[in-house]
């Protein structure tokens, strides 16, 4: 599966993803994110249930406090 994740085309070798378990993969399950999956938000209490197929593009940003 090929999936453009910030501008930047990855390979993973699953078939299909869940948003929660991307995040696994990638080390940010648990951490403050916003999601855009094809230019459409996601609500983090739909990241279990949101599947993502080949050739989706997402945004991650991870939020951050600061000062």
């Amino acid at each position: 599966m090929t999936l453009t994740i910030n501008g930047t085309s990855r390979t993973f070798d699953a078939t299909e993803f869940r948003i929660d378990s991307l995040l696994a993969e990638l080390g940010l399950a648990g951490k403050p994110v916003v999601i855009e999956l094809n230019r459409n938000p996601v609500l983090p209490a739909d990241y279990s249930k949101t599947t993502i197929s080949d050739g989706s593009e997402l945004e991650i940003v991870m939020i951050a406090a600061g000062g």
